[in-house]
């Protein structure tokens, strides 16, 4: 029995070590958005975001979506150029099982979802999209509010960080715009143990207290 179960216990280890490096690798290796921490309240992060462009598509599905902005990445633009994914997946609704970078939000025309593109791509100099349905988004520069948490964004633990989320802000003193949304930093296939995820909501800058 012993001579049957090592092998087994052996697998299954080198299966682990497996799934953690591929954990660590998704990590090092995908860029981020950038962003410049400002202050923290309370185990709330405040950060300053510059201005950012994105690709966005509005679809039925999330899957369709996901498939007309990668399609896009992988050259359905002007000049047929390839596009570096990046982190996180923002969605101000369920979990988005697929990789990152998207942001949905969720109405009654469909599902509108965005991608960033990586920091090196201006308004000017981000391909255009061929796809009549997949437009160019430039976002200001903004001030987010933003709470961390780990392992699966379920809808109880997104729920649980948006309440202590807004209550901080709420007696900070400081003024949400709009609702909050959820930010993923890893594929599907990263351990629980070593995903990241974020709740963020947009904030007046002028409301923060000055010490």
């Amino acid at each position: 029995m012993r001579s049957r179960l090592r092998p087994l216990l052996a697998a299954l280890g080198a299966a682990v070590t497996l799934w953690v490096a591929w954990g660590l690798y998704v990590t090092r290796t995908t860029a981020r958005v950038p962003f410049e921490t400002v202050d923290e309240l309370d185990g709330v992060e405040i950060r300053q975001y510059p201005q950012t462009v994105l690709v966005e598509t509005t679809a039925p599905t999330a899957g369709e979506a996901f498939r007309r902005l990668f399609g896009y990445l992988s050259g359905a633009n002007e000049g047929e150029k390839r596009v570096e994914m990046t982190a996180p997946v923002r969605t101000d609704g369920a979990t988005v099982a697929m990789t990152a970078p998207v942001r949905t939000d969720t109405d009654g025309d469909g599902v509108t979802m965005t991608f960033w593109l990586p920091a090196s791509y201006t308004p000017a100099t981000a391909p255009v999209p061929t796809d009549p349905r997949v437009s160019l988004v430039v976002e200001p520069p903004r001030t987010a509010a933003v709470r961390e948490f780990g392992w699966y964004a379920t809808a109880r633990r997104v729920g649980r960080a948006r309440e202590r989320l807004l209550g901080t802000l709420a007696a900070d003193g400081v003024e949400a715009l709009g609702d909050p949304v959820v930010l993923q930093y890893n594929d599907p296939w990263t351990p629980p143990f070593m995903r990241h995820n974020e709740v963020a909501v947009d904030i007046d800058p002028t409301t923060l207290s000055v010490d």
